[in-house]
């Protein structure tokens, strides 16, 4: 037992040190600018009829959709930031749950600038008004994202000594972090092995726009919701306070929402995400409401 407590620091650090981040960053990032190029290369090929790749598919026929790639490259680094975190601080780990998803949308609009269309019946086509859905909620979720971080920083707590129990805490989410590492790994390999099976079994077909959109981070909100339930748990045995425990519970019913998003689309999708991090916040705003009364109270 006490050689696996020795052993978790060590493999941690190889995850999760900040060199190890800087490097992933670098990669990320020379990764996704290669990416960008290699997509808006195949989609003038596929134009000059260089490729015969017969598709109707935005993502192949219009430049601005180039974009699309580097951006979930983008959003691989985002979610290794979110796992980085989750030792360190449950609030900025719900944070970077909010940050994927608008960046999700914000990915999204990349297609849906490639399909819009110009006309006065911009509220009449389907495409248009998912554009005016997903521009809306971006800027609305950013919004949101800095109320939230503003709430959370106003309660950083000022003492720097850590308690016995909470260093027990820590060292559980540590586990839980290298634990995650291979598992979304092991998720995002599965799911590009299926989808390019899909483009295999079908070569003149791609898949729809909604389940490339889709694709891994369906898997992934649902592994976060057991992370959540998991994490939960495990503060009952830290904290009976009240306000503690509607504040992580609040956080698992924001993700379920979230993931609730995958299964939907259109307006309703875009409704459930926007709900998700207005009840985060909301929860996040009662809880500091509670921490400020309990302080005043113990001065008195």
């Amino acid at each position: 037992m006490n050689s696996i407590r020795k052993i978790i620091p060590i493999i941690y650090q190889k995850f999760f040190s900040e060199t190890t981040r800087a490097k992933a960053e670098n990669v990320i990032l020379i990764t996704a600018l290669i990416s960008f190029f290699i997509h808006l290369l195949i989609i003038y090929l596929i134009k000059l009829e260089v490729i015969n790749y017969q598709s109707n598919s935005e993502l192949l026929t219009n430049p601005i959709s180039a974009a699309y790639t580097p951006f979930s490259f983008i959003l691989i680094y985002e979610v290794y930031l979110l796992i980085y975190y989750l030792p360190r601080s449950f609030t900025t780990y719900i944070t970077k749950q909010y940050e994927i998803i608008t960046l999700i949308i914000i990915r999204k609009l990349f297609n849906d600038l490639s399909a819009i269309e110009l006309s006065s019946n911009w509220f009449e086509i389907k495409g248009d008004l998912q554009f005016t859905y997903d521009i809306i909620a971006s800027v609305l979720l950013f919004y949101l994202i800095y109320l939230f971080q503003k709430q959370w920083k106003n309660r950083i707590p000022k003492k720097t000594q850590i308690q016995p129990d909470i260093k027990r805490f820590v060292h559980r989410k540590q586990i839980i972090a290298i634990i995650l590492v291979p598992l979304f790994f092991l998720i995002a390999i599965y799911t590009l092995i299926n989808w390019s099976y899909g483009i295999y079994s079908s070569p003149n077909q791609l898949p729809s726009f909604e389940s490339i959109n889709n694709l891994f981070f369906d898997q992934f909100f649902t592994v976060l919701i057991l992370v959540d339930v998991v994490l939960l748990l495990i503060s009952f045995f830290y904290t009976d306070q009240f306000h503690k425990i509607m504040r992580n519970s609040g956080f698992v019913i924001s993700t379920i929402l979230i993931r609730m998003s995958f299964s939907s689309s259109g307006l309703i999708s875009t409704i459930l995400i926007v709900s998700a991090v207005i009840f985060g916040l909301t929860i996040l705003t009662i809880h500091n409401r509670f921490e400020k009364q309990n302080e005043a109270e113990e001065l008195n």
